[in-house]
């Protein structure tokens, strides 16, 4: 038996291995999960952790996902900061309109004129906001025990890891799907060539002939990757055999 410590150590095939991440890897995210619940003392985080993950085995049409957009004022989690957060629930493949979420975030900070343009909210409206403090807790709790699906992955992963680090002390983990990497493994796998900009949410809307939308609005941008995504199940895999294997980060 393996036991978990303060520093997570493990010797396989003469390899130190010294990451919960790696860990992961070679056990499973359910593993991490209970490593770090023992750790952990933040009520939140606690709740959030103690949930069961998704199995790989699971099929997708059994799943609760949540799909999620946050808009911040940058890409780097170490010094931008997250101006509002959209989310809403897939279940048995469709989407529930009705969990829809939108949370404006009180940076307490002036935002520059270049974020405001992008996401369109001004210093005004995030003086109506709540704290990211205040909002981690309740986006973890509809985050708990579901899968999270995304667009580009390490914008959402990297900004929540960075908050649930500073506030909790404890990494941010959960089983993902990130429509950019489907689509960047369905070209590659036809040894189609791709840009960058094919990549984008309302480019891959487009090619699967889908409408138009408001982008950089989180709730939007959450509805919209979750239609994108529903439309890629059917095309990947059989709505009734798919597995949440072909699909996870």
């Amino acid at each position: 038996m393996i036991l978990p410590s303060k520093i997570f150590k493990l010797k396989i095939l003469g390899l130190k291995i010294f990451n919960l991440n790696i860990l992961a890897m070679v056990f499973g995210k359910n593993y991490q999960r209970k490593c770090l619940l023992k750790q952990q003392q933040a009520p939140a985080m606690q709740k959030y952790l103690s949930k069961t993950f998704a199995n790989k085995k699971d099929l997708i049409e059994d799943l609760d996902i949540v799909s999620l957009d946050i808009e911040t004022t940058g890409l780097n989690p170490n010094k931008d900061r997250i101006v509002s957060i959209g989310l809403v629930q897939i279940e048995g493949l469709g989407i529930k309109l009705d969990s829809c979420w939108h949370q404006i975030i009180n940076t307490n900070k002036n935002l520059s004129a270049q974020s405001v343009v992008i996401h369109q909210i001004t210093d005004d409206q995030s003086e109506t906001g709540v704290s990211i403090k205040e909002a981690i807790p309740k986006l973890l709790e509809r985050l708990s025990g579901k899968v999270m699906l995304v667009h580009n992955a390490n914008v959402e992963q990297g900004f929540i890891n960075k908050i649930c680090q500073t506030l909790y002390g404890c990494d941010f983990i959960i089983p993902t799907i990130d429509t950019q990497a489907l689509a960047k493994r369905s070209l590659d796998r036809h040894n189609s060539p791709c840009k960058t900009n094919d990549l984008r949410l309302f480019n891959l809307r487009k090619s699967f002939n889908m409408q138009a939308y408001k982008a950089h609005n989180a709730l939007m941008d959450a509805i919209a990757t979750a239609e994108l995504f529903l439309a890629m199940v059917n095309k990947i895999s059989s709505t009734k055999t798919a597995r949440l294997s072909e699909f996870i980060l």
